[in-house]
């Protein structure tokens, strides 16, 4: 039966210990104050206790606790400040490591996307992610029908009126047609949300990275120059890049870029499933009704806009073919990307 006398015992064997090293100080607090010491042993055998002795009994226990601690920081406190101690310290030992960490490699492309078109004169801009229905769907030419507006595609926070999570970064894009004196060129990095299911080569949540330019007389020549500059600066001079027509709402006319396989250089493999190439990026001249929808004049004005996935490209670059691991953490897969990588 745990009583106070019994408390008042280990109190007094606290108060007498002394010690002329560390490592007996270390070994007097694991036994009385680590999780299977005396302490955690006499609080356990608190609930023992009568209902009218509680009080005083948790107060020595409290006591208790205190002198403890308060004598192994006295202890501890007095050794390190001794000259014994300084003399037993080796000064020209080296000091330990600092292990260095590393940038996720979501952020190293995404760092090295937006250094790309910095270097062609795009500034970066940034927007919310819940979004209404205008500048998520209706300002980009969505008619109302499209599937995209479905709940299959979308998550919905809010319904009549519709706000939603963004589900690409378009969204940002109108909100700078609506703040932005023309003309503009502008990058746009993001997190999205869709409705899928998570698999090797989808997820519910992933990253993009749209870029719009719009001024007088800008051309499919423009977009062209544009998307083989980058895929040089990001996968080397001897890339080339492949335009397939293709279809989205808010340009026209559109197309899906690909590029020569990264891993085989062109030549086919199981990555390119044999073709030489990989589709990276989809893009497109801005449909002129964007343009009216967004109150701005079609005939004076033209554009190109273009969006990718930064996961995307990371699995191509770095030779990744399962998408969740970006998102689960393991350790063992982010030590890759070392420090020298940042």
């Amino acid at each position: 039966m745990l009583s106070k006398s019994k408390i008042n015992e280990v109190i007094a064997e606290i108060e007498k210990f002394s010690a002329n090293k560390i490592e007996e100080v270390d070994a007097f607090r694991i036994k009385h104050l680590s999780k299977k010491g005396t302490i955690a042993q006499l609080f356990g055998e608190f609930k023992t206790v009568s209902n009218d002795q509680k009080k005083e009994i948790g107060l020595a226990l409290n006591k208790l606790k205190t002198t403890a601690t308060d004598k192994i920081n006295s202890l501890k406190e007095e050794l390190l400040s001794s000259d014994d101690f300084e003399k037993t310290m080796d000064l020209t030992l080296p000091g330990n490591d600092i292990k260095l960490g590393s940038r996720h490699p979501l952020s190293l492309i995404r760092n090295e996307i937006l250094s790309i078109f910095s270097r062609l004169g795009f500034i970066i801009s940034e927007g919310p992610e819940i979004e209404d229905d205008w500048h998520n769907f209706s300002a980009l030419n969505f008619p109302k029908e499209h599937p995209a507006r479905d709940m299959q595609d979308t998550f919905f926070v809010e319904k009549d009126p519709d706000i939603v999570l963004h589900t690409h970064t378009s969204s940002v894009q109108v909100r700078d047609m609506e703040s932005h004196d023309l003309p503009i060129r502008l990058v746009t990095p993001g997190r999205v949300f869709r409705n899928e299911a998570i698999s090797a080569r989808a997820h519910c949540i992933f990253h993009q990275i749209e870029a719009l330019y719009i001024d007088k007389n800008v051309s499919f020549a423009d977009l062209k120059q544009t998307l083989t500059y980058f895929a040089k600066e990001l996968f080397g001079q001897d890339t080339k890049i492949r335009l397939r027509p293709s279809y989205f709402p808010f340009t026209e006319p559109s197309a899906e870029m690909d590029v020569t396989c990264s891993i085989c250089h062109g030549k086919g493999c199981n990555v390119c499933k044999g073709t030489g190439w990989l589709e990276i990026l989809g893009c497109g001249m801005v449909d002129p009704n964007v343009f009216e929808l967004n109150h701005l004049d079609k005939n004076k004005y033209t554009g190109f806009a273009l969006g990718m996935g930064i996961e995307r490209i990371a699995m191509l670059k770095y030779t990744i073919n399962d998408l969740r691991l970006f998102f689960e953490n393991d350790i063992r897969f982010l030590e890759q990307f070392t420090a020298a990588d940042i």
